[in-house]
């Protein structure tokens, strides 16, 4: 039987390694653009997720990470954690997001599952989870924001997957999507005129 604390550890880092990797072989321009309404991009959800990662496996449990991060604090731009100025660079944030990952785990490793910490921007009745409660929140966020990026990265070139090791399931046959997005797009006008 594997111990849990192993594999919770292992799917939060799956999460962290598909975002980080998201970037590779894409333009300066193309990590940096915003390919959404709202201004998703792939830089700034690696600058995002530093500072959640950080916040939660630091900050949370009394750990704090020991760099700043200005583009939180009070006098910061509106969503200034989710997009990265021409100044920042992608191997500054991405090393960052490294360096949060090894504090973070090391975090995990020096706490047990039930330790409690303190979460003040929960709602008062939630503020003091467990790490084992923490860890899959950040799970949770890490995923969930690996899913924008693999969107994102779609739009930008249409590469799509976990990591490299598994492939990219586009541009091996550009007919064979071509064709299965043309049913899906039937599928739905012919879904809309019912």
């Amino acid at each position: 039987m594997s111990d849990l604390k192993d594999d919770l550890l292992g799917y939060l880092q799956r999460g962290r390694d598909v975002v980080a990797w998201k970037l590779e072989g894409a333009s300066e321009y193309d990590v940096r653009r915003p390919l959404t309404p709202t201004g998703t991009n792939l830089l700034g959800l690696v600058k995002h997720l530093a500072a959640v990662d950080a916040g939660y496996l630091g900050e949370v449990f009394g750990r704090p990470f020991p760099e700043p991060f200005p583009w939180i604090e009070d006098d910061a731009e509106p969503e200034a954690d989710m997009w990265a100025t021409a100044d920042e660079s992608r191997e500054e944030l991405v090393a960052l997001y490294r360096r949060v990952w090894a504090h973070g785990d090391a975090t995990v490793a020096a706490l047990d599952l039930e330790a409690t910490g303190l979460v003040p921007w929960w709602p008062e009745e939630r503020r003091h989870p467990t790490l084992q409660r923490v860890l899959v929140h950040l799970i949770a966020e890490t995923h969930r924001h690996a899913g924008h990026a693999d969107v994102v990265r779609e739009l930008v070139d249409g590469t799509v997957g976990d990591l490299a090791e598994f492939g990219s399931s586009t541009g091996d046959d550009p007919v064979r999507w071509g064709e299965h997005r043309a049913r899906v797009q039937a599928a739905a006008e012919d879904a809309a005129g019912r």
